[in-house]
């Protein structure tokens, strides 16, 4: 029973886990193309950030936010393999900046929400210490 119990509570922080992530990755991505960059070295600049990502979740984030013009991309083949660049436009700079605006009042709020369950629960544990 503990085993079903813990493998289902693994399933279900997995499962907010990847939740979580949907939305900051993409966050995450327009704050890091500042500068053109190519998909690769974009994956190797977010994994020494602590965001891992894959080849196969970036390409196609990538593409939905060009398509939604908030990057524009761009061939160069000067080297010895040819790379599409990656940068952010004006209007991703500003849909980049009302969500960063967004992104610390939510982490604010959050933030609050937290500290007082635990200082809640840290009552409730005084509490009970002597019972």
């Amino acid at each position: 029973m503990w085993e079903a119990l813990s493998l289902k509570k693994a399933e279900l922080i997995s499962s907010f886990l990847l939740e979580l992530r949907r939305g900051t990755v993409a966050l995450c991505v327009l704050a890091k193309l500042g500068k053109p960059t190519y998909g690769y070295n974009l994956i190797a600049e977010l994994s020494d950030s602590g965001i891992s990502i894959e080849a196969n979740t970036i390409y196609p984030l990538l593409r939905r936010l060009e398509s939604q013009g908030l990057l524009y991309s761009q061939w160069n083949t000067e080297g010895a393999k040819p790379r599409k660049y990656y940068c952010i436009t004006e209007i991703g700079k500003e849909i980049l900046d009302d969500l960063t605006s967004q992104w610390h009042k939510t982490v604010d709020h959050m933030n609050t929400i937290l500290e007082f369950k635990q200082s809640q629960d840290e009552k409730y544990n005084m509490h009970n210490v002597g019972t």
